[in-house]
């Protein structure tokens, strides 16, 4: 055989055997992503159920699970929950418990250190028994459907390739049974994400240390525009029943002691102690919603429409499931035919509809947070003149792959200290006088929070699921707790209302003219304490408004101040434009409600390009400037003028509120959300106003003027970089793109190969802050990245259930490669919705796999 024939069999052989290991190795790739992939189909035996359980999934994997009684409806739901999402579930049970760490290493142990402070699984362990009965039979249930799935997997690997991943760091990881304890904990997380005027609290105290005045520090704080964004509720709909008597002193009382340089390094300690728990819903402006409900005589249906799109961290998997619980007959025994969005390890439905009613939620945002200035001294607090043992728990982080982290937990009458959580505060400056004696102390920071009681929202879930009328609903209402959120309602009978719940304190005001919580507390006097909350029947309702709607997107409640809710309302124009497009629609119909979730007008632009066209610039920039003339502030992502004009305005957005409060930290640096378009919006009027001067620049005082114009010359610099010299080819969904990250695996420092297998990128989107598409991005940050929108879309036809739309942001599923980790991405970016089947006939006729669930058959002897 010649030399070169048999060269040429061992290349053929080295190429067939690169082949079969190119081929083997995908064999085994494809193994490894698809053996935690749920079983759909067939027959499963599961421990604990009485009767078989179908579950039929829709094309989308959308499971509607049909059973005989409650328990065995929770206990499937269970089960299925942890088929699709299983890892997702583990990793919040172990983010509320602080024990993130065991799972992912020292990169979590801050985080768990303040979660650990707060003792947010403490708090749910103590809520568990305090639950109706009925609740607690269904948490149960439902943790045993997730250990029947626990138990068939057998290993982390075969639940979520996220553990085959992790496994090469955290080799011995071992998954625990699933508690009714885990679910109840999430609870804690959403009432963290979701509470209000929490940052800004903390922020205002910074400020307070800075040569700004007071003065100049509330014009960073503007009150609620009532004239013209209008509240949820007229007062026509709602009178409160007494103005409340508030009693004030000349100035925050504690102000002298948090302009020191002990007390000032207390309060950065909180800051950010408060900043090192993960966004696990969201924060920020643009953490809100939409919600509307409008009467069938304003419908073309004759019956109510009820539209929601909470607007939160987005995230891969993404924040809802989607279910359908049916009760095969409806009975006292079995009440639940329901449907709706929920969190993966919660059972029931939280966001949806039942067969009579319908509800939607957006964040009331009320101030349920406190912080309290403390004297400490030793292991003692200043309390009345008198000195108060501290309450104090030691804790222990383990850590995979790491030494285990011992922490002390210190806490006051008020709550946990979070100031002790960062380090900084042990070497914390100077000492003050108070009551007119040298104190041998440091302050520290409490955090008084509503959530760290035990509280009946689980109740509440359960109660919303079963209601039948107004009258169920409001009694459901009474029940939540934590966190408030604003609660809209429909039923098939055509009556439309609104409720306001949760636990909301009553205190005292800080100073005239400044609303409770308005600044930290001296917690040494007892006057500052919370005096109870207010009763449910004095919180703002509704029902059957005369104008035939209601709109809800985290505006104020009522102009009125009584009962207190909070200072910090989102300003309005999401809430106004909404009711502008309804209003101006005689019969609405659910095209139209889908509609206006996508709209992308920004109604604050229009004033502000009023004055950018004032301005005279170069001819460059002149070149971007003409872009604004006779745009109506749409912000679409597409190749429309409106899209080049978009992308201008919000680039110039950005570096005005830059130039303009330059001077500000970067944690509390203006986010562009509907707070600073009034404060510019009020600035504008006042063009020597000290906040337009750039102190940077000594000698020299500019004003209004020349930061519009730097602001202008700069974001025309700014895309020519980013998007190329011509703006007619600009386009705002170039700039303004979605990442959707993995909480884990799509983290910054994970290797870009194992981001890439489980986040999806690049999603180009219009809207933006403020705007009832509310894909919102945070102007104190580089880039125009969006950082939450709506989480979910629904709209709900109270005339035919069946004829509802819905879509998810992500997916059902939380495996990365399965058909539906992110099948409905694209329909919710282009604001598509899908059928929702409810009625059994619907969801046979959608079904696309049906799995049946019985009890384990009794072994069969040889």
């Amino acid at each position: 055989m010649s030399r070169l024939k048999r060269a040429r069999q061992i290349v053929l052989l080295i190429a067939v055997l690169l082949v079969m290991a190119v081929v083997g190795t995908s064999i085994v790739a494809i193994s490894v992503v698809r053996q935690s992939f749920p079983e759909t189909g067939g027959e499963l035996q599961i421990e604990g159920l009485t009767s078989s359980v179908t579950v039929n999934r829709d094309d989308r994997g959308i499971p509607s699970i049909y059973a005989d009684n409650a328990n065995d409806l929770f206990r499937a739901q269970g089960f299925v929950s942890a088929q699709d999402r299983f890892f997702e579930m583990d990793l919040r049970r172990h983010v509320t418990a602080g024990r993130l760490s065991e799972m992912v290493g020292s990169s979590s142990v801050d985080t768990d250190k303040v979660i650990r402070t707060m003792g947010w699984r403490r708090v749910a362990e103590q809520e568990l028994p305090k639950l109706a009965p009925e609740t607690r039979q269904y948490l149960q249930a439902y943790a045993d459907g997730v250990n029947a799935y626990i138990k068939q997997a057998g290993s982390p690997e075969k639940m979520s390739l996220e553990y085959t991943v992790l496994a090469r760091r955290n080799p011995n990881y071992r998954v625990e049974p699933w508690t009714p304890v885990d679910s109840l904990a999430w609870l804690k997380a959403m009432a963290w994400d979701l509470r209000g005027d929490y940052k800004d609290e903390l922020a205002r105290a910074q400020l307070s240390r800075t040569t700004r005045s007071l003065k100049q520090i509330n014009l960073l704080y503007p009150p609620y525009p009532v004239d013209r964004n209008l509240p949820i509720l007229s007062a026509q709909d709602w009178q409160p029943a007494a103005e409340a008597d508030q009693a004030a002193s000349a100035e925050p009382a504690a102000l002298e002691q948090l302009r020191s340089a002990d007390g000032n390094t207390a309060v950065t300690s909180a800051l950010a102690s408060v900043e090192a728990v993960p966004a696990l819903l969201g924060r920020g402006d643009g953490i809100g919603s939409n919600s509307w409900v409008v009467s069938g005589s304003r419908t073309t249906t004759g019956k109510p429409l009820l539209a929601n799109d909470p607007h939160l961290a987005l995230s891969i998997p993404g924040i809802w499931g989607q279910v359908n619980l049916q009760c095969r007959t409806v009975s006292p025994a079995c009440p639940f035919r329901v449907s709706g969005f929920t969190f993966s390890g919660l059972p029931g439905v939280v966001i949806g509809h039942n067969d009579k009613v319908a509800w939607g939620m957006t964040n009331l945002g009320p101030d349920v947070t406190d912080f309290f200035l403390e004297q400490v001294t030793g292991d003692a607090y200043l309390r009345d003149g008198a000195n108060t043992p501290l309450v104090q728990r030691k804790e222990v982080i383990k850590v995979a792959g790491g030494a285990d982290v011992p922490i002390t937990v210190r806490s006051t009458v008020h709550g946990p200290i979070l100031s002790d959580v960062v380090p900084d505060i042990d070497t914390a400056g100077d000492r003050s006088v108070v009551r007119g004696a040298a104190q041998s102390n440091r302050y520290a920071v409490s955090l008084a929070w509503t959530a760290l009681t035990p509280g009946t929202t689980a109740d509440a879930i359960f109660a919303l699921n079963k209601a039948g009328n107004w009258s169920d609903f409001r009694k459901a209402a009474a029940l939540f707790s934590v966190p408030s959120q604003n609660l809209v309602y429909a039923d098939t009978a055509g009556h439309i209302g609104y409720q306001a719940p949760g636990k909301i304190p009553v205190r005292r005001s800080s100073t005239p003219g400044a609303p409770p919580g308005f600044w930290p507390a001296p917690g040494w006097d007892s006057q500052w304490d919370w005096k109870g909350y207010v009763p449910f029947d004095d919180l703002p309702q509704t029902f059957d408004p005369a104008e035939g709607f209601i709109v809800t997107a985290n505006q104020a409640v009522t102009a009125s101040q009584t009962p207190f809710l909070t200072s910090e309302w989102d300003y309005g124009f999401r809430a106004q434009r909404i009711r502008t497009l309804l209003a101006a629609t005689p019969k609405v119909s659910p095209e139209t409600m889908t509609q206006i979730q996508g709209d992308s007008r920004n109604t604050y632009a229009p004033g502000l390009v009023e004055r950018l066209l004032s301005v005279q610039v170069d001819d460059f920039t002149a070149q971007a400037q003409r872009l604004l003339r006779d745009w109506d502030g749409s912000q679409p992502n597409d190749k429309s003028r409106d899209s080049a004009s978009a992308a201008y305005y919000n680039a110039v957005w950005k570096y005005l509120l830059e130039f303009t409060f330059d001077e500000l930290p970067p944690d509390i640096a203006p986010d562009g959300g509907s707070r600073w378009m009034v404060v510019m919006e009020q600035l504008l009027k006042d063009p020597k106003n000290d906040w337009w001067d750039d102190k940077t620049t000594p000698g020299v005082t500019e004003g209004s003027g020349e930061i519009l114009k730097r602001a202008l010359v700069e974001a025309r610099l700014d895309l020519a970089r980013e998007l190329g010299k011509v703006p007619a080819t600009w386009r705002w969904g170039r700039l303004h793109q979605l990442d959707l990250k993995h909480q884990v695996m799509g983290a910054d420092g994970v290797p870009s190969l194992v981001q890439s297998l489980f986040n999806r990128v690049d999603i180009e989107l219009g809207g933006g802050n403020s705007i009832v598409n509310a894909n919102s991005w945070n102007a104190s940050k580089p880039g125009y990245d969006v950082t939450s929108g709506p989480s979910m879309r629904m709209v709900v036809d109270l005339g035919n259930l069946d004829a509802s739309r819905w879509v998810n942001s992500t997916g059902q599923s939380g495996h990365t490669y399965d058909d539906h980790y992110s099948d409905q991405v694209d329909a919710w970016a282009a604001n598509e919705t899908f059928p929702w089947p409810f009625s059994q006939t619907a969801v046979r006729d959608a079904s696309a796999d049906e799995l049946t669930l019985v009890p384990p058959r009794p072994a069969t002897t040889p």
